[in-house]
């Protein structure tokens, strides 16, 4: 048994495919795990099912050994945007995940100013939304997901908006900031390169099914530097050829 087991799970939408067939995943506690395949492969599906935001309708998904039955404290969510609450500065917006349980309290303060500081915001703490560039508000919508400091982190396609710099920053601020905290990861993304360079293993999906199983060993911490190795782009033509092999 894993951190996060997916075991042979199945959903369809009404009079259609199934969206997700029959997959079965396992994740250890800290590690970083990618999802991808093209548009439309059930990769999204597959995560808000993680996430408790669907129930599947045919196996179950295992928390620490605990099934995932609707989403709570234990769990992170980014979305594809920001959405951040316009008229709540950065650190209240951080803070709402607490504010939906209790009023917060000045540890709960600190610990959001922390976050903040870690990924480069702390002067920008007090600033709305309307006042940060994507880049930044990305980071207060990653500090989040985090303020709870859930076990499991869900990421569906958060920087796929964002310039390549800003983009290759917070891919170091991702990792950096999960490595800290010991926490688990799945993150969706369309990037081949982001998933190799963030995954410690990549799962491969097409037509609902994980279609390969890919497990990289790359240098940690890893490095920007890294993407120019033989290594690295040996991983990302192996990915290719299997997304290629797969939509044939």
């Amino acid at each position: 048994m894993g951190f996060l087991d997916i075991e042979r799970i199945g959903f369809a939408y009404p009079q259609r495919p199934p969206v997700v067939d029959d997959v079965e995943w396992h994740t250890g506690a800290g590690e970083f795990h990618c999802l991808v395949g093209r548009s439309g492969c059930g990769k999204t599906t597959l995560l808000k099912l993680a996430a408790g935001l669907l129930r599947p309708q045919a196996g179950r998904i295992l928390l620490r050994g605990a099934e995932i039955r609707a989403p709570g404290p234990q769990l992170g969510f980014m979305f594809q945007a920001p959405t951040l609450l316009d008229w709540r500065r950065a650190i209240d917006n951080v803070l709402l995940p607490v504010s939906l349980q209790r009023r917060p309290d000045a540890q709960d303060r600190q610990r959001a100013l922390a976050l903040l500081d870690q990924l480069g915001l702390a002067s920008h703490a007090r600033s709305y939304p309307r006042q940060l560039s994507g880049g930044q508000q990305s980071r207060v919508a990653l500090a989040r997901a985090l303020i709870l400091e859930p076990p499991l982190l869900l990421l569906d396609e958060p920087f796929a908006a964002l310039d390549a710099i800003t983009r290759a920053e917070l891919q170091d601020d991702l990792l950096r900031t999960c490595r800290t905290h010991g926490t688990t990861v799945l993150f969706v993304t369309h990037d081949l390169h982001e998933a190799v360079y963030l995954g410690d293993r990549i799962a491969v999906m097409h037509a609902g099914r994980i279609v390969d199983d890919i497990r990289i060993e790359l240098p940690a911490p890893r490095t920007q530097a890294l993407r120019h190795g033989a290594p690295f782009n040996a991983y990302c033509a192996q990915v290719r050829q299997t997304m290629d092999g797969a939509g044939a």
